[in-house]
């Protein structure tokens, strides 16, 4: 069955100022992994996924503590003064707690004014383009002249150790963007889906205020039901049938051909997946960077962490035309083809 592309938006007269991207000092290869799985089954997951080393939070920091980091950073690089800030909205689905919004918290830990637009909003994989759709139109409706857009997740903290499935997968990192009123020539085009029918397929079934855990579904049976359960093998087949369609149909609603595009940026969910996606779009290697070998599956924050690693230099030096494609937990697709750059910050910091 294939999938409807999703909702097409356009917005003008924004632009992406910078970007900061904060990742745990603390990194892990996979011979921490070893001896819990045995070296055999781990080198049989890697693979697959590609993932050499991953950065995890301590027990103490969260994905608000990466993003103040990456936000202090931000707006020192950038000399804005925190009362510049109009909006600031969170994505993550790893907040602080189920209430108040982390939003509320960041402005107050960046000494942004309380008269700062503050909120969050809970999307995963397809975060950061829907971020960037959101905050773009903010500026374009005269919301907010700057926006800050704090995508990260650590997605450590919900996963279960001995699950080497998503354990071996997954990273943290917390990102900020800064969005500010720009001219003409700066047009976004987004394509926005979703499809709830997937839902059940990447969840934490338990720890809101409904139990999916008691639903009966026997592929729940062992599992800790307060962690993250995949099913790979559905989440594999959505993705494949779904995106290499958006990458056409992105590129097609943006009138800008796929190979005038520089780089295509996608959710780092899996080498093997990366790879095949690229190749089933026709795309070349050296215009689909991937970073997930060093940092892992990192959620919602994969495409800024992206570029602010594999393509900084060149967002830094001149203006790039980019592809993004964010796809999974929902199920949940986002698309975005901009110009941006160059960039006065596209920088990667440690905590």
């Amino acid at each position: 069955m294939s999938l409807p592309i999703g909702r097409e938006v356009r917005v003008g007269g924004a632009r992406i100022a910078g970007l900061v991207s904060c990742v745990p000092s603390r990194q892990l290869t996979n011979d921490h992994f070893g001896e819990m799985f045995g070296q055999d089954k781990v080198d049989d997951v890697i693979k697959m996924i590609g993932v050499q080393t991953r950065r995890w939070a301590d027990e103490a920091t969260t994905t608000r503590d990466l993003c103040r980091r990456a936000g202090e950073d931000l707006l020192a690089k950038l000399g804005w003064e925190a009362s510049s800030v109009d909006a600031l909205i969170f994505v993550s689905q790893t907040p602080d707690f189920r209430l108040p919004a982390t939003a509320c918290a960041l402005q107050a830990d960046l000494g942004i004014s309380p008269n700062c637009i503050a909120f969050d909003i809970n999307l995963g994989c397809s975060g950061y383009p829907y971020a960037l759709w959101l905050g773009m139109t903010m500026v374009q409706t005269g919301a907010a002249r700057r926006v800050l857009l704090a995508v990260g997740d650590t997605i450590s903290k919900i996963v279960d150790p001995s699950d080497r499935a998503t354990a071996l997968l997954f990273g943290d990192a917390g990102t900020v963007t800064a969005i500010e009123q720009g001219d003409a020539q700066d047009q976004a085009h987004f394509i926005l889906g979703s499809d709830g029918r997937g839902a059940t397929n990447l969840i934490v079934p338990k720890g809101g205020f409904k139990d999916y855990s008691l639903s009966n579904d026997p592929r729940l049976a062992g599992k800790d039901a307060a962690c993250l359960y995949m099913d790979g093998g559905q989440i594999f087949n959505f993705t494949l049938r779904s995106v290499p369609p958006l990458v056409e149909r992105t590129a097609a609603y943006a009138e800008t051909p796929v190979e005038d595009h520089d780089y295509f940026l996608f959710h780092q969910a899996n080498l093997f997946m990366l790879k095949h996606l690229a190749k089933k779009s026709k795309l070349p290697a050296e215009k689909t960077p991937f970073n997930i070998d060093q940092f892992g599956n990192t959620s919602c924050a994969s495409i800024p962490l992206l570029m602010t690693t594999s393509i900084a230099e060149q967002l830094k030096q001149r203006r790039c035309r980019l592809g993004m494609i964010g796809f999974g937990v929902g199920y949940s697709w986002a698309s975005a083809s901009l110009s941006t750059g160059p960039l006065a910050v596209a920088d990667t910091i440690e905590l």
